[in-house]
Parts: C-alpha cells; structure tokens; sequence
C-alpha cells in the first residue's frame, strides 16, 4: 500500500506542478527521479514521526490510573445496567445509533419499522437511560 501512495503522490506532483519536466533527460528518467524523491520524502515523514512519537513516549508522565481504571468500570457497570433495563426495542434502536453509527432512517431499514415508530423508541430510550443513569441504586 506504500507504493502505491508514493506512486499516487508523484503523480499528483506531475499533475499540479510541482515537478516539471524540462527536457534535460529523458521522460521515463525524469517521472523515476520524482518517484524516487517522492519515496524518499516519504520515508523521511515517517521516520520523523516515528522520532517523535519516540520523544513523547519517554516524555510522557506515567499512568496514575489506577482509581480512574477503577470509576471507568463502575460507570460502565452503571451504563450495562441501565441498557439491560430499557425494553428490547429501544436498547436495539439505541444499540444501531450509537454503537452501529446508523441513523434512525437507517436504523428504521435495518429494523423494518417506520422511521416515526424508531424515533419514538430512540428518544423514549434515551430518556429512560438518562433517568436510569440519574439513580443511585445502579451503582456497583
């Protein structure tokens, strides 16, 4: 796939201007010449990247986590919970909404409902799950 983005590369160079032929070698010379500039620049980008996800990586501060680890799997507890507790069709809609990225006329399609009637569950499941998720008693 690398080659293929440096060959795609070049030619975008050829096409827009940024490499011009101007006749003192040969065509098929010159368009190798912009490949192989074109590959190298590439592989200087990613060895320059590469430097500096490096550097940020011996840069960065460790991880205090652990507590943090510990509230993210309590809220999600809390977030299984509450979706266990919606009706089936509701957690469905909601499930290709947010999980699927559908839209609910695409949602509607999958489901064979009316867009109108996957409307309905989506907003009546997003107001379950927020009043859910407001309540104490789903907390580990």
């Amino acid at each position: 796939m690398a080659a293929e983005d440096v060959l795609h590369r070049s030619y975008l160079k050829v096409l827009d201007g940024r490499a011009r032929f101007q006749g003192k070698a040969a065509f098929k010379t010159w368009l190798f010449s912009v490949i192989r500039r074109t590959a190298w620049e590439e592989q200087r980008w990613d060895w320059s990247q590469a430097v500096r996800l490096g550097q940020w990586w011996r840069e960065r501060p460790d991880p205090v986590p652990e507590q943090d680890e510990v509230d993210r799997a309590k809220q999600a507890t809390r977030v299984e919970m509450a979706l266990k507790a919606l009706s089936p069709k509701q957690a469905l809609v909601l499930h290709l909404v947010f999980y699927q990225d559908l839209s609910l006329v695409e949602a509607a399609e999958v489901l064979g409902m009316r867009a109108g009637t996957v409307r309905t569950h989506y907003e009546r499941g997003k107001a379950r799950l927020r009043s859910l998720l407001g309540r104490k008693e789903l907390v580990g």
